[in-house]
């Protein structure tokens, strides 16, 4: 399931990219997280459009060819910040005076975040994404379609940027790998170092490339690791509902008390374990035995410390349990 913030993200982004109007069914195609045609994705989309034009987020309309008429987008004019160039005694002193003077809004926070610069501490906001130095050089490499070089997983990568998505708590690049001629994936996080942008125009993808293709629904699909199939064991209160949820997932068992055992296709363990901690105690990890190992120690290392004697016994996540 994808929450509202990861859709609005999401959705600035697809209205920013190319600098033209997409329709309302271009948009859930790209966006992930709105209804099925009809009027429940029309209805989530203008509560979205409303949500973003409250910030302070500008959503232009325009007409467009074909059924739909009209078209959205983001003009980045309009939403982009000139650059200041700031010093970084500069950029301090301004953090300093956002820290330092409240209005009751976020506008001085979202001005540094759209200047690229980190936000200060201070009032806990309403929603904070995580600010990476990395993402304006991508963001901007993304507009200007030009190569981006870094290092990751112990290789240097050449890739022409697709897009910038916000899944799970995490920013993930899309696009092409210039050596490998291949879609690929990357962790904003896990770059190894920092990316260096080409000329304009260096990294044009080719006719016909679709990001969406490259970047999966499921969160623990997403990233160019080795593919390893893991078994979940789902019990019989869930497993109809997670079985239908998970178009990927490969049935291996079903049991006589109505669970069912599931495989799925993992390349980021990260997201995986994150997901079955919100199932709790109604899945397990059967194997292979390193990954129900590093879900074992993150349960163990997030666990809370055992009640004193007497009080009420705590539940732990049947994830933790051997079946």
């Amino acid at each position: 399931m994808v929450d509202r913030l990861e859709r609005l993200t999401n959705l600035v982004l697809v209205l920013l990219r190319d600098g033209r109007p997409r329709s309302l069914r271009e948009i859930a195609d790209e966006v992930p997280g709105y209804p099925p045609e009809g009027e429940a994705r029309r209805q989530a989309f203008e509560r979205d459009k409303r949500t973003l034009r409250e910030g302070g987020i500008v959503v232009s309309t325009a007409a467009v060819d074909g059924p739909d008429q009209f078209g959205y987008m983001i003009k980045p004019d309009d939403f982009y910040l000139p650059d200041l160039d700031l010093d970084p005694e500069e950029q301090a002193a301004l953090n300093l005076a956002v820290a330092a003077v409240h209005l009751g809004e976020p506008s001085g926070r979202d001005a540094l975040w759209r200047l690229g610069l980190p936000a200060p501490t201070g009032a806990r906001p309403l929603a904070q994404l995580p600010a990476l130095p990395a993402l304006p050089v991508l963001w901007e490499a993304v507009r200007q379609r030009a190569a981006v070089t870094f290092d990751y997983r112990g290789e240097q990568r050449r890739v022409a940027p697709a897009v910038l998505r916000f899944r799970g708590g995490w920013w993930y690049l899309v696009g092409l790998d210039l050596d490998k001629d291949a879609a690929r994936t990357f962790r904003v996080d896990r770059m190894d170092s920092p990316p260096h942008a080409g000329p304009p125009g260096s990294g044009e993808l080719p006719v016909g490339f679709e990001p969406t293709t490259a970047i999966s629904e499921e969160p623990w699909r997403i990233g160019d690791g080795e593919p390893v199939p893991v078994d979940i064991l789902v019990d019989a209160e869930l497993s109809a509902l997670v079985e239908q949820q998970l178009s990927s997932a490969s049935v291996v068992e079903r049991r006589h008390d109505d669970s069912v055992v599931l495989r799925l296709e993992v390349t980021n363990v990260d997201a995986l374990r994150t997901w079955l901690f919100e199932l709790g105690e109604h899945v397990v990890v059967l194997g292979p035995p390193q990954v129900r190992q590093v879900i074992i120690d993150w349960l163990g290392a997030t666990a809370a410390p055992p009640l004193e004697k007497g009080s009420a016994k705590a539940r732990v996540p049947a994830a933790r349990r051997s079946r």
